[in-house]
């Protein structure tokens, strides 16, 4: 038997050969060299094996040691593996580590609807070191954010990076809080498919109408144009509303008013309205209606014929959801639903404060439930016992129902880690705009802990009788007795809303029923009935919480993608649709009405909580949706009909080719370009002019965007003329020195030159018709 010899470089014939076994259980026969006597082998089985049992083979899979954890974020991952320590390796997944293909539908309508995912390019590195360090871990911790989409992203990472189920655990924290750390390790889980089922429902529900519509718009209308079973139910909300303000036609109506003062008294006058004539609501509907009444008046006599005198209680709002936040963070703050988001996540997933490292600053943002652990709330008594004294603290603390019917998001409010961390300790370590939202949350959250607001009420009955009415006047009037969680927060109103205490009237001291009052004077007043109000982003998330439609994690992308899309404009906080907004809701409200209907979009979201609670299969969701929308694509593809514009003509000619120029819509909007594309290439940006001349040099101002969409105005000239302004101006001139006013709010207007301020409705702008 031969076998090679390393230091011979020659075959040589094996001498004492005896047949083995090496480590890994291969058959091996060794012996010496004839010539050199050193130590030969040959692998391979021989006849001298016949008889021997080879050993059981032993693994070559290394030695598994250490504890892996995985979370999204790498801020995340900081905080979390500052609080687990030595033994533990913290990961971030950055995200999601799989999804649908992009270039397909990637949905197998034909096989129960069977998604096909991938690893998209830029995680595929991610991947592989998850899959690696996944390999030699002891156990594996999948510590995904507490929500729907967070147990996807686990089940998902399960799958990619190929991990053991036997010795991986989920574990769900709603913060990032040591004690909230070692409660979830402590009580680790498996993943919960039915929340995985639910988020993958939606995926493809989502995908079945977007790559079934978006395609369709492009072919009948223009590219880059989307749709989707959220989004188009906003924006349809949004176009519907415009409609109602240009249908409204404003209803001229009277009031008026009394100003009183008791009878021999010199001060203390006050204002009473007419709340009765003739023991009926008063109907004046114009001028003429009025005159009569202050006539009839002119020698009448008033006599206080009631008073009643109260204790009114206001309770504190319950603590964040996701949708309050989101909406108190707007009006107040003037933050976009996805700056709001984008803040909260920042704060939930840990700063440095000068703790020793990062911390977890808040909760869980992405929540439906008003819930607050008991921990917190008596972390929150005892501060608020101690800070603000005894009387400020409920006799037993403060419970919330959840507004939403069956959430499903994380299970508390939003709130603040630790109420002893309060927003002056932190504010060195923050940025402006993160303190302002950590500020918000903190006093609503230790506003909803304390006891309510007293008010003392007074109302008061004036009659006056003639020989042609009988009137009944009434003023209210309250004053704050205890402040209880007013001293902390209140919460802000829509500007639409803020005229409705206008009416709280200071009443003065003494006053009794039966005497006498005398008049002031009669203040006969003028109005209009107003149209509905525009929606905000606040208001706007706040109707699609109350008709059910969408979920926490969905509201700040339905609102970016919309005005991303060119379907709606955000100016003074105010959402308006385009042109191309309105027609593709028309078409769509026309083509697929269910699709767009706010009743089957908010019954598709129970559906899909239901297969989050278990009670349902998610294929015969999508199937019984599919059924229905199948056939409508079909029919739109034969009858929607093509309504794609001729090319908008700029007015001038290329300067590089001399063809006439034309606005074409690109990814991030307008712009201009040559007709003659692609031979020329020329493009300019889309400056949409505004009607107002620039106060510098008289060029057009133009409405203009930050890199992060925030809008402004500047001089069409620039670089040349440098004005800009963050408010709008308006074409009318200062009344008082010629210059360029702005809005200031609503109602006002501000001189930029001499800074006095004028109400809106007093200035006459010159219509205009814009660029």
């Amino acid at each position: 038997m031969e076998a090679y010899c390393v230091k011979c470089k020659q075959k040589r014939e094996i001498q004492n050969p005896q047949a083995d076994f090496n480590k890994v259980g291969a058959p091996i026969t060794r012996g010496t060299c004839p010539v050199c006597s050193k130590p030969i082998f040959r692998m391979g089985r021989t006849p001298a094996h016949d008889g021997l049992t080879p050993p059981e083979k032993v693994s070559r899979e290394p030695k598994r040691k250490g504890k892996l954890v995985i979370v999204e974020s790498p801020a995340k991952a900081r905080t979390v593996g500052r609080f687990l320590g030595k033994g533990f390796t913290v990961r971030a997944s950055v995200g999601h580590v799989r999804d649908l293909l992009r270039s397909e539908l990637s949905v197998d309508v034909e096989h129960n609807f069977q998604p096909k995912y991938r690893v998209p390019n830029e995680k595929r590195q991610v991947v592989k070191e998850l899959k690696s360090l996944a390999k030699t871990a002891e156990e594996i911790y999948l510590a995904t954010d507490p929500d729907r989409e967070g147990e996807a992203i686990a089940w998902h990472l399960m799958e990619a990076a190929e991990i053991d189920p036997k010795i991986s655990k989920r574990v769900v924290f709603h913060e990032i809080t040591q004690p909230a750390i070692e409660e979830a390790f402590a009580h680790p889980r498996d993943i919960d498919m039915s929340l995985v089922d639910a988020q993958q429902a939606r995926r493809v529900l989502d995908r079945l109408v977007g790559y079934s519509l978006s395609p369709l718009l492009w072919e009948k209308v223009r590219s880059r144009l989307s749709a989707g079973r959220v989004q188009s139910v906003a924006l349809r909300l949004i176009v519907e509303r415009e409609r109602e303000i240009d249908a409204f036609d404003p209803v001229e109506y009277w009031t008026l008013g009394a100003e009183l003062k008791p009878h021999g008294g010199k001060k203390n006058a006050y204002l009473a309205r007419l709340a009765r004539l003739d023991d009926a609501e008063p109907r004046l509907p114009d001028q003429a209606s009025v005159d009569a009444l202050l006539a009839d008046l002119e020698d009448a006599t008033y006599e206080i014929s009631k008073i009643k005198r109260t204790e009114r209680r206001r309770k504190p709002q319950a603590p964040f959801i996701t949708s309050t936040l989101q909406q108190e963070s707007s009006r107040r703050l003037g933050y976009t639903a996805r700056r709001t988001m984008s803040l909260a996540q920042q704060l939930y997933e840990g700063l440095d404060v000068g703790e020793g490292g990062t911390s977890g600053l808040i909760t869980y943002m992405r929540t439906d439930s008003t819930n607050v652990s008991e921990l917190a709330q008596r972390e929150a008594r005892e501060m608020i016992g101690q800070q603000y004294g005894a009387d400020f603290l409920p006799p037993a603390p403060p419970q919330y129902k959840t507004r939403a019917v069956g959430a499903q998001e994380a299970h508390e409010a939003i709130r603040p880690t630790s109420v002893l961390r309060a927003p002056d300790k932190v504010k060195p370590f923050l940025t402006p705009e993160q303190f302002k939202l950590y500020q918000l949350i903190w006093q609503r959250f230790v506003a909803s802990q304390m006891e309510a607001a007293i008010f003392d009420t007074v109302s008061v009955e004036i009659s006056t009788r003639t020989q042609a009415h009988e009137y009944l006047w009434r003023a209210s009037g309250s004053t704050l007795r205890f402040p209880g969680y007013l001293i902390v927060y209140e919460e802000a109103k829509d500007e639409d809303l803020k005229g409705e205490d206008e009416d709280n009237v200071r009443i003065p001291p003494g006053l009794e029923e039966g005497q006498r009052q005398e008049l002031v004077r009669l203040i006969p007043e003028q109005h209009f009935t107003q149209p509905p109000p525009r929606f905000t982003e606040a208001t706007l998330v706040q109707s699609l919480e109350e008709h059910g439609i969408g979920r926490p994690s969905t509201y700040a992308p339905i609102l970016s993608t919309i005005q991303e899309r060119g379907y709606v404009i955000r100016e003074t906080k105010r959402l308006f649709p385009t042109e191309t907004g309105i027609l593709v809701n028309d078409l769509l409200v026309k083509h697929f009405p269910e699709i767009v209907d706010l009743n089957f979009t908010a019954n598709m979201e129970s559906n899909l909580d239901s297969v989050a609670e278990g009670e349902r299969e998610w294929p015969g969701i999508v199937a019984d949706f599919y059924s229905e929308f199948e056939p409508q694509l079909k029919k739109a593809q034969e009858e929607m009909p093509v309504t794609k514009a001729e090319l908008e003509k700029v007015g001038r000619a290329c300067p590089e080719c001399g063809h006439d120029l034309v606005i074409r819509w690109g990814r991030f909007g307008k712009f201009i370009s040559c007709s003659n594309f692609p031979t020329c290439r020329h493009t300019e940006p889309w400056l949409e002019k505004i009607g107002v001349t620039c106060p510098k040099d008289g060029g057009d101002i133009v409405l203009r965007k930050t890199r992060k969409g925030r809008i402004f105005y500047g001089c069409a000239n620039y670089p040349t003329c440098d004005f800009t302004s963050w408010k709008r101006p308006v074409s009318a001139p200062c009344p008082k020195c010629g210059g360029l006013l702005v809005l200031s709010n609503k109602r006002e207007v501000q001189c930029t030159q001499c800074q006095e301020t004028f109400p809106l409705d007093q200035i006459e702008e010159t219509p205009v018709e814009t660029a």
